[in-house]
């Protein structure tokens, strides 16, 4: 069947549910890529790729519940890696799930060009754009020259993982009202990145300020060297 493909594959070939499955060592082989269905519910993870009604689903966030009635659960909210749409799902705590096997490359983010965004890879200054619908939510977060982890399944990219906290400068906000730094309120506040975020009254622009990009909020303000 494979006769004529340079190297002789040497790889284990799964069959399974009519499609044909090669283990490449997380390279693609003929669009095919590799899959570990031995998973379940407890090993969900963000950014974990699983195999979800045909799709590739992207893990952006889960949460596992324990009712005070009736099962255990898991929501999760997935994005598919091709189309970009966001969608939540429901899994029952110990559902087995498939897996599929990503591999993360430190690249380094350039510059946005015609609704793609070029990242390099400074070892061999290979370079690869990547669509907006893939990154929409997590580049808002990402200054140009920053190095990232960008996510692969073979030779193709399906994403990029962010750092948990990010530090970035307010270009725009209102005045800040010194010796305010109680209770709740808040004001919308632009970072250098475009990224606008509810901060408190008393942070002011040029401030540097700690972001959650797992949740997009306000950690603290930055001390900076005088």
């Amino acid at each position: 069947m494979f006769r004529g493909i340079a190297n002789k594959v040497e790889d284990l070939i799964l069959q399974q549910n009519n499609q044909l499955y090669i283990p490449t060592q997380g390279r693609k082989f003929s669009g095919f890529f590799e899959r570990t269905p031995l998973a379940t519910t407890a090993d969900i993870r963000t950014s974990m790729v699983i195999e979800h009604k045909g799709h590739r689903m992207k893990i952006l966030s889960f949460l596992h519940v324990k009712p005070g009635k009736g099962g255990a659960f898991v929501r999760t909210k997935l994005k598919n890696i091709v189309t970009g749409q966001v969608v939540d799902e429901t899994f029952r705590a110990g559902e087995k799930i498939t897996t599929v096997r990503v591999e993360n490359h430190r690249m380094q983010y350039l510059y946005s060009e015609n609704g793609s965004f070029v990242f390099m890879n400074t070892e061999n200054y290979d370079q690869v754009s990547i669509s907006s619908e893939l990154v929409s939510d997590e580049i808002t977060f990402i200054k140009e020259g920053t190095l990232i982890d960008v996510t692969f399944i073979g030779e193709e990219v399906i994403g990029i993982v962010p750092p948990v906290f990010v530090e970035l400068e307010v270009t725009e906000s209102d005045p800040g009202i010194r010796g305010n730094t109680a209770t709740g309120a808040t004001k919308p506040a632009t970072l250098e990145t475009g990224f606008s975020v509810n901060v408190p009254l008393f942070v002011e622009k040029g401030d540097k300020l700690k972001i959650d990009t797992r949740t997009g909020e306000y950690v603290e303000r930055v001390k900076q060297d005088v």
